[in-house]
């Protein structure tokens, strides 16, 4: 380590930004890229070209980027009322923009924790970057687990948790509505405990896969202060490559996180695409019935492998564990046996997250999800259980 950096860091793992490739580099096309839940879709090519002619015509680049998000944020809380069906509800008041979701989680971080004035809780395995980013920024992180079965946060633990913590005390409690990688929304009892937690200690809520999910909880924002919900324009719109995410709370929350937000943190083309991704969402929300019907299938199709053990899924992908009977146990152990199934698919050309004991994959086209189909089987056989 360089004498000038923290000590903590040099134990640090970071973020692969591709989780099931070899290298950084980018993945290949050829690859069926189905381990980082992206909308399997392009913009259309008549919107393309309508953000190209935005680039030639409209924006200047040697000048900054709307540093207020004013007209974006304004058709986001549009976006925001009519998804959730409460009109008038939300206004731009109530949202901040962030460089993706991850931007926003830290800006949350630093407003809140930063300097050893809290620490923060995550039920694992859930979106590792919660607890990457509060590292980079040295706050510790409290983990609970979850039911083995339904993936429910343990509850019990949790509690225990922010009762017993102290110096410093858990102050933001994170969650994803439905969660990765496991799939799962949020339960009654979860939302119970949610609910009841004091309101010093915050509530982030992420929605990242609301389209698919449609089950929100921003109609409860006006009656908890201490809520923030996350949403993004990297899945269902399309939008993952110009990194555009967006948080809906309480205006004297929005109104810290302008404050520790980077200035211009989002391009102009970034901003303009956003905004013709809201003006044209009824165009881009079409695919998410087909979406969800190829979930469907996946799952039926999988299920009926006696080898694997699938959950209930509301979001935009699957996740699948290998029953702890369900292999030939002299040949390979659990994890040595989903971590050959893992290469084993990549090898055939289908890029999957092996996570947590189990594989996260991505529903594609219907041609991905018949290949994954295929490729899934041929693994199986291939490990000879």
């Amino acid at each position: 380590m360089l004498p000038f950096i923290r000590s903590d860091l040099a134990q640090f793992t970071a973020y692969k930004p591709h989780p099931s490739s070899d290298t950084a580099d980018s993945v290949p096309t050829q690859f069926d890229r189905l381990d980082t839940n992206e909308s399997p879709y392009d913009l259309p090519l008549e919107l393309k070209e309508k953000l190209a002619w935005t680039y030639q015509q409209v924006i200047e680049t040697n000048r900054y980027p709307d540093g207020g998000h004013e007209t974006l944020k304004d058709a986001i809380a549009e976006y925001v009322n009519e998804s959730a069906a409460l009109p008038l509800s939300n206004t731009a008041a109530n949202i901040s923009v962030g460089n993706g979701s991850d931007e926003l989680i830290r800006s949350l971080l630093i407003a809140t924790c930063l300097g050893r004035e809290g620490s923060i809780l995550v039920a694992n395995p859930t979106f590792s970057m919660y607890g990457i980013l509060a590292q980079t920024l040295g706050i510790p992180v409290v983990t609970v687990g979850r039911n083995e079965t339904n993936f429910e946060i343990d509850i019990n633990a949790a509690q225990s948790a922010i009762e017993q913590t102290q110096n410093p005390p858990i102050r933001v409690v994170f969650v994803v509505h439905p969660n990765s990688p496991t799939a799962n929304s949020l339960t009654a009892a979860e939302l119970a405990w949610l609910r009841s937690l004091p309101e010093h200690i915050l509530v982030v809520i992420d929605e990242a896969y609301f389209e698919f999910s449609q089950t929100t909880l921003v109609g409860e924002l006006a009656q908890r202060p201490n809520w923030v919900i996350l949403r993004t324009f990297s899945k269902a719109f399309r939008l993952a490559s110009l990194r555009v995410g967006y948080c809906v709370a309480h205006p004297e929350a929005i109104a810290i996180l302008e404050k520790v937000r980077l200035p211009y943190n989002l391009p102009s083309f970034s901003i303009a695409a956003a905004l013709v991704a809201l003006q044209n969402r009824t165009l881009l929300l079409e695919s998410i019935p087909q979406t969800l019907s190829e979930r469907s299938k996946l799952i039926e199709i999988l299920s009926q492998q006696p080898e694997l053990q699938i959950t209930t899924s509301s979001a935009n992908f699957i996740y699948l564990r290998l029953k702890p009977n369900g292999f030939n146990s002299q040949n390979y152990s659990q994890d040595a046996a989903l971590k050959t199934f893992h290469q084993r698919l990549r090898k055939l050309g289908t890029l999957v997250r092996h996570i947590s004991g189990g594989l996260r994959i991505t529903v594609g086209t219907i041609e991905e999800n018949a290949r994954t189909v295929t490729r899934v089987q041929a693994a199986i056989a291939d490990l000879e259980f």
